[in-house]
């Protein structure tokens, strides 16, 4: 367990009814709106009792930002050694690419090879605070070896029932399975605090540029949790006064046998609709209607940012550069945002002084 400073959680928001409900109790998301709801703090008290360098000097790890973070109790804040990966400098591609300032936030360190840990490790943590003992999520793999994890820290094991179809399916099934078994649905931002998990990758990252951000961020977007919880980071640093109004131009990433956020931004939709038929050897890409698209929209329209598909040919390939290359051995969706710099490199959407990051979500060894 982690010790550290109080929580300095007030409540739970619905984004689109601007509906409050009570932190302390256990909830799903606004049933009114299908919404995720977020998690609010009291941001003025943090300012006045907190400054960047207090963080920095806490022994590494997710826990480091625990005013900012939802779990109250510091006897409930297990961790496996989450967060705080690297970000490393591509030189090597940033060349090939005409760019100067390329880096890649590497989440492959992380306990369970992936992103997934940041998220279902906050989840759980919460969950349990609030007295739930039983967790079902909907999973192409990694997310539920991440819960198996984090729920079942002694035994690592959980009960895996495959399902003929993709993940919506899974997740209608889950659903059905939770409300017969009274089990907490973890599903992607159907409960508030996975998103809080994800969040400290855009902390991590504003802290690595001294708290003066990146131009841009390409982000492989499946159910989207990183980019909203980076979004919301940004600008609780913001209210905090430890960043200006500055913000990344957010790029989200697709397979184009995906792509339906790409699909929508083209059209200049603020909903995505169902892609029929999705298929793509990225599986956390493979996800045909994310449940939060409004607040992915959102994000990529208020950051002028892009959304690239990309093939299942070109991420190969980006996968191969980012080995040889950089001596990274990415997941496939980490490699689908090269393939997408590339692009906007070629297209001059990406300039050559831009500080642009990309997120490689998860190792290659989870997928021999």
């Amino acid at each position: 367990m982690v010790q550290g400073a109080p929580s300095y959680l007030t409540r739970l928001d619905c984004p689109e009814c601007d509906q409050s409900f009570d932190a302390d109790e256990l909830h799903s998301y606004c049933q009114d709106c299908a919404s995720p709801l977020l998690a609010r703090y009291d941001l003025d008290g943090i300012r006045e009792n907190l400054a960047p360098d207090r963080i920095k000097d806490r022994p590494r790890g997710m826990w480091r930002w625990s005013e900012l973070l939802p779990v109250r109790g510091s006897n409930f804040r297990a961790t496996l050694g989450e967060g705080d990966t690297p970000l490393l400098s591509a030189d090597r591609l940033g060349a090939a690419l005409g760019l100067q300032h390329l880096s890649i936030k590497d989440e492959g360190s992380n306990p369970t090879g992936t992103f997934k840990d940041r998220g279902l490790a906050l989840a759980v943590a919460r969950a349990f605070e609030l007295g739930v003992r039983e967790f079902v999520i909907p999973t192409a793999g990694n997310a539920g070896g991440a819960l198996a994890a984090y729920a079942e820290v002694a035994a690592f094991g959980a009960d895996l029932r495959l399902v003929d179809g993709l993940i919506d399916e899974a997740g209608r099934q889950g659903a059905q399975e939770a409300s017969r078994g009274g089990w907490f649905d973890v599903s992607t931002l159907k409960e508030p605090y996975r998103l809080e998990g994800k969040k400290t990758m855009g902390l991590e990252i504003a802290e690595a540029f001294d708290y003066r951000l990146p131009d841009v961020i390409i982000y492989p977007t499946g159910g989207g949790t990183g980019l909203i919880g980076m979004w919301k980071a940004f600008q609780e640093l913001e209210t905090l006064g430890w960043i200006g109004p500055q913000r990344p131009r957010m790029v989200s990433v697709q397979a184009d046998g995906c792509a339906p956020i790409v699909k929508a931004f083209e059209a200049g939709e603020e909903w995505v609709e169902v892609w029929p038929n999705a298929q793509t050897h990225a599986a956390g890409l493979r996800v045909p209607k994310p449940f939060a698209d409004r607040l992915i929209m959102r994000a990529l329209y208020d950051s002028r940012g892009a959304a690239v598909a990309v093939s299942e040919a070109e991420i190969r390939q980006a996968s191969k550069d980012l080995s040889q290359m950089e001596g990274v051995f990415a997941a496939p969706e980490g490699a689908a945002t090269l393939a997408a710099a590339r692009t906007l490199a070629a297209e001059g959407w990406l300039s050559p002084e831009d500080q642009v990051v990309l997120f490689n979500t998860g190792s290659g060894l989870k997928y021999v």
